[in-house]
């Protein structure tokens, strides 16, 4: 389980890279900086396919997207020029936090 834990974080962190440099894409006019999103992409579900056969998919798909999520939403403030509020960084919270509840409910 250990392994699944480990390689769903690299996945996460693949498709992290892969959405952040979705700007330098500019909507897929760019050959390739389109090619690294998409093979970023590619890797990142290949690697979310292998961990699911020891995982169950609502926990491991729930904590892909959340982290994920909260991940590049903080890059894109950070990095990115993105702007950050009280409501926005709340809403984060609670995705963090129905990630943690999906995950405690997913160990039962």
């Amino acid at each position: 389980m250990l392994g699944a834990v480990v390689m769903l974080m690299v996945a996460i962190a693949v498709e992290v890279g892969a959405t952040a440099l979705l700007p330098k894409a500019a909507g897929f006019t760019d050959p390739l900086w389109s090619a690294l999103v998409v093979a970023g992409y590619g890797v990142s579900i290949w690697m979310l396919a292998i961990v699911v056969r020891s995982m169950p998919v609502s926990v491991a798909y729930a904590i892909w997207a959340g982290v994920g999520t909260a991940a590049v939403a903080v890059i894109g403030f950070a990095f990115l020029g993105e702007t950050m509020n009280w409501f926005k960084a709340a809403s984060l919270g609670m995705i963090v936090l129905g990630v943690v509840g999906l995950n405690l409910v997913g160990t039962h």
